[in-house]
């Protein structure tokens, strides 16, 4: 007897394909591990954040008492020379130390498992080797972070020849770029976009007022 594929019990109603095929891509998406991006994701954002409001807070500082933009430009140069090379020491060496209580622990578990007769497979070893931290890329990832973020107020600041006008332009600019660096590294992470780039602007204006006004106060005495 042959089968009629045109019957009504044979065929799979279009919204089933279409709600099963959204089923699989949902699926395919929830596997995807984002934990895999922190290693460079926490370094590439922390990176630019700091440089943005280092160097932006930095140069609102200058500019509150001095005038000459070489003056500005070149405070804000050393200060995001020296901030790579320190951002990178720093991660390299706390990714180091993690990198090195984490291969502690998996010597530590296979130890265990070989007492109790269970060993470590080779796709299971390379797996574990996989999800280690690699110091290397995040020192790397927050240095280069770090120096684009201070570019931002650095650039702005180059072709502003008014000292008043380029303290509000060197402010606006930190200001968006903090924005948007707080919304890239929340839409990357999965992370509440509104909560993390609220977080981050308002950080870097708190910053960026609290040393502008301080140093203006300290210059205003005449220290």
């Amino acid at each position: 007897m042959a089968t009629n594929l045109n019957d009504p019990k044979f065929t799979v109603p279009e919204n089933d394909v279409e709600q099963q095929t959204a089923l699989e891509l949902e699926h395919n998406d929830d596997e995807f591990d984002y934990s895999k991006r922190s290693q460079w994701l926490r370094a590439a954002v922390l990176g630019a954040t700091d440089g943005l409001v280092s160097i932006g807070s930095l140069m609102m500082g200058v500019g509150a008492v001095k005038q000459d933009v070489k003056t500005m430009i070149l405070t804000g140069f050393a200060g995001l020379v020296a901030g790579a090379c320190s951002m990178a020491i720093g991660e390299y060496v706390s990714v180091y130390s993690q990198l090195d209580i984490e291969l502690a622990q998996i010597k530590r578990d296979n130890e265990r498992g070989n007492q109790n007769g269970v060993l470590q497979t080779p796709q299971q070893d390379k797996e574990d080797k996989e999800s280690l931290p690699n110091p290397l890329q995040a020192s790397a990832a927050s240095a280069l972070a770090f120096a684009l973020g201070a570019a931002v107020p650095l650039l702005a600041a180059a072709f502003i020849k008014y000292d008043k006008a380029r303290l509000g332009v060197v402010a606006a600019a930190v200001s968006v770029a903090l924005a948007v660096f707080g919304w890239l590294g929340a839409v990357l992470g999965k992370a509440p976009v509104v909560q993390s780039s609220a977080r981050v602007f308002i950080g870097g204006l708190l910053a960026m007022a609290i040393t502008f006004g301080l140093t203006k106060l300290i210059g205003s005495q005449g220290l």
